[in-house]
């Protein structure tokens, strides 16, 4: 039995969270932003090859000794009765230490809904939760600064009566040249299928293509980020008509037009972060596409700034970050680290 609640709810999600990039792909949640550090310096980061396991759900790049024996978990107070996280930890096999093996956990729970037929009945409550499991895998070119990595990912997605398993990879390389203190990296996440639909019909998974740099200059103590999203699609500018302009003498409308350079930035994410080696962080960001997206017009919303802190004490590190989308919306993340290993 159709459920026009739950219809409305995900076309609700679909235009909220990812704008015009939503609605083409089930499974969604898996673009969420898990990461209380990517979310603080304005979304996700390809480039973050710290001790943080959380880190390699975006790029199965970073994958490295610093994560043997590092257990993470995060949770987002999302909109309305949304909440989503992750959990993710990294170990080495063998006597080199050097053979780092990842697996992470991403959920999203939708809370619970009251369901009506066609003609309005009642049918009682109902809910809707998606959850993937990943393995992942990174190495180094011999000889080079690159590294390589990849993630398999089991997917299961049930909405109300309906469920869906699919099955997925991520792909990434990352660039570390250690005596720069340089980062770049490029993923592709989520090719994969569905195993089982819905209803019988087949859908995409939502695959993004994400790039970055960061980098720690000398004698300053902070680290900058440059992230472009969404490159697995060029033009994500749409016309807006709430921002239609009308002119007065003429009696006409002049439609909104993003030009060609705010499509460029829309694929833009900016970050820095202060004292990135010492025990206290201190991170902001900002995200061009919701800023543009979500903004209210002729009011200062702060749709689109970021930011956030860690703390580390000994072995286990706290961090919170605070998202901005508008005047009437905004999430808390809140993440712990674990370090059971040797490196800091």
């Amino acid at each position: 039995m159709k459920q026009s609640l739950l219809f409305l709810y995900f076309i609700f999600i679909s235009l909220y969270s990812f704008g015009q990039i939503g609605g083409r792909a089930v499974y969604q949640f898996l673009n969420l932003e898990n990461s209380t550090r990517h979310a603080a310096i304005g979304g996700k980061v390809v480039t973050d090859n710290k001790n943080n396991p959380i880190s390699a759900l975006y790029n199965p790049a970073t994958i490295n000794e610093r994560m043997d024996k590092n257990i993470a978990v995060s949770y987002v107070d999302y909109i309305a009765d949304i909440s989503y996280g992750a959990a993710a930890a990294a170990f080495s096999i063998g006597r080199s230490k050097k053979n780092i093996f990842h697996i992470g956990v991403i959920y999203a729970n939708y809370g619970d809904f009251d369901g009506f037929d066609l003609e309005g009945n009642a049918t009682g409550e109902f809910g809707a939760a998606e959850t993937a499991v990943s393995l992942g895998y990174a190495t180094r070119i011999p000889d080079t600064d690159f590294y390589v990595g990849g993630n398999l990912k089991f997917i299961s997605s049930r909405l109300e009566q309906y469920n869906s398993l699919g099955l997925a990879v991520d792909l990434g390389v990352l660039y570390y040249k250690k005596e720069w203190d340089l980062n770049i990296g490029l993923a592709v996440r989520n090719v994969g299928t569905q195993l089982t639909t819905y209803v019988g019909t087949r859908e995409k998974l939502p695959l993004a293509v994400d790039a970055g740099i960061s980098q720690i200059p000398k004698h300053i103590p902070l680290r900058w980020f440059i992230n472009l999203q969404n490159l697995q699609f060029w033009n994500i500018a749409f016309s807006n008509s709430n921002r239609n302009e009308e002119s007065i003498f003429e009696e006409s409308v002049d439609e909104d037009d993003p030009s060609f350079f705010n499509n460029i930035l829309r694929h833009v994410t900016l970050g820095v972060e202060l004292f990135p080696k010492s025990a206290i962080n201190l991170r902001l960001g900002y995200n061009f596409r919701r800023s543009e997206e979500l903004k209210i017009i002729d009011q200062r919303s702060f749709a689109g700034l970021s930011g956030g802190l860690s703390i580390r004490i000994k072995k286990l590190t706290f961090s919170y970050t605070f998202a901005r989308y508008n005047s009437a919306a905004s999430s808390n993340l809140i993440g712990l680290n674990l370090n059971l290993g040797d490196f800091n």
